[in-house]
């Protein structure tokens, strides 16, 4: 079997997370997260457009992880990410922290906002 060592060049790749906190990039950050290459932020949940709406034109596709199992955004907060042209994937949190992780290797425009599981 070969291994090849993973690096992430343009943001910090998700440690680890657990009841109500993750771990990026060696640091441990409570509560509901955004984190892209501009770094990570606290995110004060699906009320919080603006922060995501920002990101527009700098990434693709904005992962939203809804905690442990997973559930619609709000149908307002759906249009105006997608009014602003960014692609949006739902999931839970576990699957968010992985597939970001994944894709982060692969150096594409993405970003996180995370509720904790």
């Amino acid at each position: 079997m070969r291994l090849n060592e993973v690096s992430y060049t343009d943001a910090q790749p998700i440690d680890g997370y657990g009841a109500g906190f993750f771990r990026i990039g060696g640091q441990v950050h409570q509560g509901a997260v955004l984190t892209s290459a501009a770094g990570t932020a606290p995110w004060d949940g699906m009320a919080d457009a603006q922060p995501l709406l920002a990101l527009a034109g700098e990434i693709d596709v904005l992962f939203i992880g809804t905690g442990a199992e997973i559930a619609h955004i709000p149908a307002e907060l759906r249009k105006a990410l997608e009014e602003a042209g960014l692609g949006v994937e739902i999931m839970n949190s576990p699957a968010a922290c992985r597939t970001y992780n994944v894709l982060l290797s692969e150096g594409r425009r993405i970003a996180m906002a995370a509720l904790p599981v």
